[in-house]
């Protein structure tokens, strides 16, 4: 299957694999499993939404930043892997949603990960996940994801 292909008839390109901002790996793989570090959207270098879900944005804005972080889950990816061909399944996504206290759409807003993932791969794209709001992220970013993918080969 080529996935990048689909990718690009989505209307989405790849971005070039992030460059860790840290003292990290962007993907570390164990047997058969890669885990990927947390990707913020950013396109170009700059955060593409910041801020606050429930203050500064809405839930729209937070879905299509979520697509984003995913577009960036799978750069890290096919950097680590070469290709997004030798992904075998998407097994965990953890979102995290820069929020306002008592914001309850943690889920909407990380269904744009989720989503995304599913009409690329599938059901290879279904996994087990947690969306949780928390009180702030790295650069103010509005979204972070972070995946655990098994790869074959």
């Amino acid at each position: 299957m080529d996935y990048e292909k689909i990718v690009a008839e989505m209307g989405f390109t790849l971005p070039p694999p992030p460059t860790p901002a840290g003292n990290y790996l962007p993907a570390v793989r164990s047997g058969n499993l890669l885990f990927m570090a947390g990707t913020l959207p950013i396109r170009d270098g700059a955060i593409t939404h910041a801020g606050q879900l429930g203050r500064d944005l809405d839930v729209t804005a937070g879905y299509a930043a979520a697509q984003i972080c995913a577009l960036n889950t799978l750069a890290a990816f096919t950097g680590a892997a070469g290709s997004l061909d030798k992904l075998t399944r998407i097994v965990l996504v953890n979102g995290f949603v820069n929020a306002v206290a008592g914001f309850a759409d943690s889920p909407a807003v990380i269904n744009g990960a989720s989503d995304l993932f599913v009409k690329i791969f599938g059901d290879r794209g279904r996994h087990a996940r947690a969306a949780v709001a928390v009180a702030g992220l790295p650069k103010n970013a509005a979204v972070e994801i972070q995946c655990v993918i098994e790869i074959g080969g």
